[in-house]
């Protein structure tokens, strides 16, 4: 395992992600707890201590089985993340109450990581707004102890990123962002790396393989990359890439089994960055497929804040294949097998799902062109 520094701390360079764990009959709610409970032992086998997991992943589940997990192993050889769920405006009056649950559901005293969860254009005024209360309490649970250090996560523009820094930036002590190759240009990744690096703090990614979309390519893309480095997986150069970015600390990928996790720490073994040939292709690379596409990534916060309970995820999965393909059978034969009031053209163009979209997509346009396209 790679190791990186961070103030008085050796991280491992892979974190396991809690967001995606192995769930029971694909409900994203009900999380395999064994298969989970043997990913983390093998993980710690393997050298990895840093563990992210949040109020909201797979219905607020996630810091329960997490917690429990960990359980099995001395405090002291795991370091902790979770983040105050500021992606949901209703959460904040409410960090005291949110901050206590969380360390129970944990099962611990203190989280090594705290993170603001989800900086965006939806929270920035609620986040700035000092009549919440919550930088200041949290400030006070670091100076007890009971927060190592704090930090923030954001998927909102670099302007969002730069209001909230010009309020919290020197007590943040690493950013998260979402960070790839594909989004290195479409996301501006590239642009808030230089805004953190500007404010002298480390970056943490989340989003390595972009919820998996960059874990298989096109065949021709797949042969280009073979061609330059023949024993690298596909998903490793995902990896590769961020190990070719100096200000990378943390590299969280939210692994769905134990094959995924053998794999990235087998990638993790050693450092291999990219040379400037074998960046430029994957960057090439990602320019194409950028062409068709909508940049879900699977996140679930849609799902909750969507009155027709749809599973925006999928339906978006499918309208990006039938988008990409232009046509096919693949996605009218898969929406052949939903209930006619879960297709998309239940939508009702609220666009309540929209107000908590990370990638700020406009799903209910999605939807009705979807819709349009499909019965075409």
């Amino acid at each position: 395992m790679i190791y990186k520094e961070f103030q008085d701390l050796k991280l491992s360079a892979l974190g396991m992600g809690a967001m995606r764990l192995p769930v029971v009959g694909g409900d994203d709610a009900k999380i395999d707890e064994a298969a989970a409970s043997r990913m983390v032992d093998m993980a710690m086998e393997q050298g990895v201590n840093y563990y992210d997991t949040a109020w909201g992943y797979h219905s607020g589940n996630s810091e329960l089985v997490m917690g429990r997990a960990l359980k099995k192993h001395p405090r002291e050889s795991f370091y902790l993340a979770t983040k105050f769920p500021g992606y949901d405006l209703a959460n904040m009056d409410k960090v005291q109450e949110i901050f206590e649950k969380q360390l129970e559901k944990c099962g611990v005293e203190y989280f090594d990581f705290y993170l603001f969860h989800n900086v965006c254009e939806m929270n920035i005024d609620a986040y700035l707004d000092k009549k919440y209360g919550i930088f200041d309490y949290l400030m006070e649970q670091k100076k007890a102890g009971r927060i190592r250090h704090l930090g923030f996560s954001a998927h909102g523009s670099l302007e969002v990123m730069e209001r909230f820094l010009a309020a919290y930036g020197k007590d943040m002590e690493f950013g998260q962002i979402q960070l790839n190759y594909l989004d290195w240009t479409f996301q501006d990744a590239k642009a808030k790396v230089e805004l953190l690096t500007k404010w002298n703090i480390p970056v943490w990614v989340m989003e390595p393989v972009r919820g998996g979309k960059l874990a298989s390519l096109a065949a021709e893309d797949e042969a280009r990359l073979k061609a330059l480095r023949p024993d690298e997986g596909i998903p490793a150069w995902a990896f590769r890439f961020l190990q070719t970015i100096p200000e990378v600390t943390m590299i969280l990928s939210g692994m769905s089994n134990e094959a995924q996790l053998a794999d990235n720490l087998a990638t993790f073994a050693e450092d291999k960055p990219l040379n400037k040939e074998e960046m430029d292709t994957l960057l090439s690379i990602a320019d194409g497929m950028l062409k068709n596409t909508v940049p879900c990534t699977a996140c679930h916060y849609c799902t909750s804040h969507c009155p027709q309970g749809l599973d925006i995820p999928r339906l978006l999965s499918l309208y990006n294949e039938h988008s990409f393909t232009g046509g096919g059978f693949i996605a009218p034969m898969a929406l052949a097998g939903f209930p006619e009031d879960k297709r998309p053209d239940a939508c009702i163009g609220c666009r309540s799902c929209e107000a908590v979209c990370p990638q700020q997509i406009k799903i209910s346009e999605a939807m009705a062109d979807f819709a349009a396209k499909v019965k075409a």
